[in-house]
């Protein structure tokens, strides 16, 4: 992963968890759901300096339209891998998208 991509999940970081980071491997992850791929991508692992309740964060960018987004999941149980973080990310999204007004 290139510096400045490092550095900009960094400072999604910051702003999101209120902590800097340190930025420890790249890990390609891909999430499989009934025998189709589900997330295919590199997840970055950082070290968490100074927050109360975790030491380590996941984090990923993927594009949406014509937006880059950022995705960071904190190292809190059950989250306590990279893949763990995909799982969870991706059942919060589908639980969102769950939610109707009535």
């Amino acid at each position: 992963m290139k510096a400045e991509d490092v550095q900009e999940i960094q400072g999604v970081i910051l702003a999101v968890h209120r902590c800097d980071s340190r930025h420890v491997e790249s890990v390609p992850v891909v999430e499989q759901f009934e025998g189709q791929i589900a997330w295919q991508g590199t997840v970055e692992v950082f070290d968490l300096i100074g927050h109360s309740k975790a030491k380590r964060a996941y984090a990923w960018t993927y594009r949406d339209g014509d937006q880059d987004k950022t995705v960071t999941v904190l190292d809190i149980p059950p989250v306590d891998s990279p893949q763990n973080a995909v799982k969870m990310a991706i059942a919060a999204k589908a639980k969102q998208g769950q939610k109707t007004t009535t």
